[in-house]
């Protein structure tokens, strides 16, 4: 069941968002905590709708609170403070809704450092891209990826696939925001997609999660199963000559890759080639810490570019 009252509100919000030259630019959790450890209560939008610092209603301004208190998105915070349960982030020269800080529900919505490296390697790998009839982006979360895309394609129109409702909700407020007429539907997998695909892009989670959050749980192969199951569904899926551009995180132990090496044995038999590469070699370095761990010696991101043979 959605959580948000008033779809058109969290439209409006973005748009009048928008209006007020609205930016901001999402960081790790590890680096937000830190910051706002430092901070009080919020001062500016940015802190409110960036930051997710408890807000008076003065500080926010009646145009704005209307639209969030429509949108049910406003939480008590105790003395006298609110809260947004959203935040906003902007990316070129579009906003996104997605889940407050801190992001501990199964089902928040995230977008932060993954998202700008997911939305960079689209465009290099889109920029020659011929027109793409059917695109679809497997666990859409804000929809950023899909709606970004979007426009860097001619004559596609964006699937939203995703399996949590608040996701679907905020993806579809931030693609009307973007002026981008979307497909919404609700699965977990491509089987509930009908029709020809040509373009599947997908940022799965890999992190090999304690609390088993959706949003960020990868699953095995030390948070790699999920990246490996979507792309060799999507590789068995998408027409002759269609591609899929996975976006993902892998635990480097003893300097194997098993996501690259088990795409590497089984993409072939599907008709299909790959071009992998690392995009970062070292993220979310804080993980290491934790238990599960252990053998590993970095999370690289990489971008694993899939293409069926014509």
């Amino acid at each position: 069941m959605p959580r948000f009252k008033d779809d058109a509100a969290l439209t409006e919000l973005l748009r009048a968002l928008e209006d007020r030259a609205y930016r901001f630019v999402s960081v790790t959790p590890a680096t937000h905590a830190r910051v706002i450890a430092r901070r009080g209560e919020a001062e500016c939008l940015r802190d409110i709708f960036g930051w997710s610092l408890a807000f008076r209603r003065a500080t926010l301004g009646e145009e704005l609170f209307a639209l969030l208190d429509r949108a049910g998105a406003v939480e008590e915070a105790g003395e006298g403070l609110l809260k947004s349960a959203v935040r906003v982030s902007s990316l070129d020269e579009h906003l996104f809704l997605h889940s407050a800080y801190p992001t501990d529900d199964p089902d928040s919505v995230f977008f932060g450092p993954d998202t700008y490296r997911f939305v960079s390697m689209l465009r290099a790998e889109l920029r020659d891209a011929g027109p793409v009839s059917r695109l679809v982006d497997i666990g859409t979360g804000s929809g950023a990826g899909g709606i970004m895309a979007a426009g860097m394609v001619a004559g596609a129109k964006p699937v939203l696939l995703d399996l949590n409702d608040d996701a679907l909700q905020l993806a579809a407020a931030n693609a009307r925001a973007a002026g981008v007429e979307a497909e919404l539907v609700h699965g977990a997998s491509l089987d509930e997609v009908g029709g020809e695909v040509d373009l599947v892009i997908a940022n799965p989670p890999y992190i090999m999660d304690s609390q088993d959050r959706t949003y960020r749980d990868g699953g095995g192969m030390h948070g790699a199963q999920i990246s490996l199951d979507w792309t060799l569904a999507a590789a068995r899926r998408v027409q002759p000559g269609g591609r899929v551009l996975l976006y993902t995180g892998v635990a480097m132990v003893k300097g194997h890759d098993e996501l690259r090496e088990r795409l590497e044995a089984e993409l072939p038999a599907l008709g299909c080639s790959l071009r992998y590469y690392e995009l970062d070699p070292d993220i979310f370095g804080e993980e290491l810490d934790e238990p599960a761990y252990r053998d590993v010696e970095r999370i690289a991101a990489v971008c694993a570019a899939v293409r069926k043979q014509a």
